[in-house]
């Protein structure tokens, strides 16, 4: 978490500011499949900007409904600790309760999004005070109250190489263990998904873009310190037997707090300022979701497109963001089933984002390297170097994702992620060959 932190902040950084100066020259709600569009040249436009996009809306899909789930999952630990935990007769919900409550999440997201982009514009701004808010409570809170901390030996070295997983190489644990930071780091995109909103489009995109990249890998860094200092005892943590039923991070917060005043009750104040965090980070999920569909059914590019394009009087994209809603809720479905394949949800949300937001930085090293006229943020002389070491990140990214994350692999255990990934591009290029190669011409040019 520590480490995989720091080396994922370093090469996300090179893809941001990539992201940035594509984004100030195009500043369009059409974002990644528009760039990609603009940048592969006339004879290949159509099919990056198709491929792109579907990644894209795809990638937002699957983000959202990871998002949403978390949540709900986190309210189901928190009700549980709050009537006792496992160990104390406290409420544990059945998987179809959790259903339920991110089905309610999933609607209120729905309702926000639906109101002006006044009100966006606020929760966005509340979301982004709650984050280094609440992060500087939890720094200063969690480390001052516990009685055992772990050493910075522990913290930034040990490897847990006894999973019960059948891994115990230390390197391939710090290449796998890299997904929850890059995971972490996703959906800065946003920015450039809302620029048609936006005054000085051009300068203020990338600058969301650069800022939110910039400003949560270091507030998340220090964040990731404080959750560690409290972390002792790893096996006990992830042990399903004790009072969170396995949910690490509320056991070890419960526990902090339960030995230096003989109850858990601030462990769960601080659980709840996650939640309030988490909520705020799914409400801009469906935002960035919403305009996404909107922008790629103007250019026809979705089935019923006509339907999804519309704007109502506050001139919000209502259809989309509900349609945006009704998808995450059937991704979830899975959840039922097998978690094992919901699990894949939060692989194609961190790589099928991170392929939409590779391939139009591709094309700008590439076919538009001599070509590419930039906008007011530009990186110079940089710009091919920065785009060329970002792309090569999302290709080694890519791979380590595919890898067996237990061994020995069984249906169980069996990582998904490669068959999500590439069901989304065999699809995509199917459709592609079928039908979508006959009609679509990428975005529309309307002046």
């Amino acid at each position: 978490m520590t480490l995989g932190w720091l080396v994922v902040a370093t090469f996300n950084g090179c893809v941001a500011l990539s992201m940035a100066e594509i984004c100030s020259a195009y500043p369009t709600s059409g974002g990644l499949y528009y760039w990609s569009a603009k940048l592969a040249g006339n004879e290949w436009a159509p099919l990056a900007s198709w491929v792109t996009g579907w990644f894209n809306i795809v990638g937002q899909w699957a983000c959202t409904t990871s998002v949403d789930f978390s949540l709900a999952q986190l309210i189901q630990v928190i009700i549980l600790l709050s009537t006792g935990g496992a160990n104390g007769g406290g409420y544990l919900a059945s998987k179809y309760v959790v259903l339920a409550i991110y089905t309610a999440i999933l609607v209120v997201h729905g309702l926000i999004n639906s109101l002006h982009i006044q009100w966006l514009s606020w929760f966005g701004q509340l979301g982004a005070l709650w984050n280094v808010a609440g992060v500087f409570v939890l720094v200063i809170l969690v480390p001052s109250v516990a009685k055992e901390r772990a050493s910075a030996e522990f913290v930034f070295t040990h490897l847990n190489t006894d999973n019960g997983m059948g891994i115990h190489s230390k390197a391939y644990i710090l290449a796998v263990g890299l997904l929850m930071s890059q995971y972490s780091s996703i959906g800065y995109d946003t920015s450039a998904h809302m620029t048609e909103e936006t005054k000085k489009a051009d300068w203020s995109g990338p600058m969301g873009i650069v800022y939110s990249v910039a400003l949560s890998s270091v507030f998340g860094w220090v964040y990731l310190l404080a959750l560690t200092s409290v972390v002792t005892d790893i096996p006990y943590l992830l042990d399903t037997g004790n009072d969170a039923g396995g949910y690490a991070i509320a056991q070890a917060l419960y526990d902090t707090f339960r030995r230096r005043y003989g109850t858990g009750a601030g462990g769960i104040a601080c659980l709840v300022i996650i939640a309030v965090a988490v909520f705020l980070c799914g409400t801009a999920c469906v935002t960035s979701n919403s305009r996404m569909g909107y922008a790629f059914s103007r250019d026809g590019a979705m089935p019923f497109s006509h339907l999804w394009y519309r704007v109502n009087k506050q001139e919000v994209p209502f259809n989309v963001v509900w349609l945006s809603v009704s998808v995450a809720f059937v991704m979830a479905l899975t959840s039922l089933g097998s978690q094992v394949a919901f699990q894949a949800m939060v692989s194609i949300a961190t790589l099928g984002l991170y392929i939409a937001y590779a391939l139009p930085i591709f094309f700008r090293v590439t076919t538009a390297r001599k070509s590419f006229v930039p906008g007011p943020f530009h990186l110079g002389r940089c710009g091919i170097a920065v785009g060329s070491v970002a792309v090569l990140w999302v290709a080694l990214v890519t791979v380590l994702f595919c890898l067996p994350v237990a061994y020995p692999v069984a249906k169980d255990t069996f990582n998904y992620t490669p068959v999500a990934v590439g069901g989304v591009l065999v699809l995509s290029l199917v459709a592609w060959v079928l039908h979508a190669r006959f009609w679509f011409r990428g975005p529309i040019t309307n002046v």
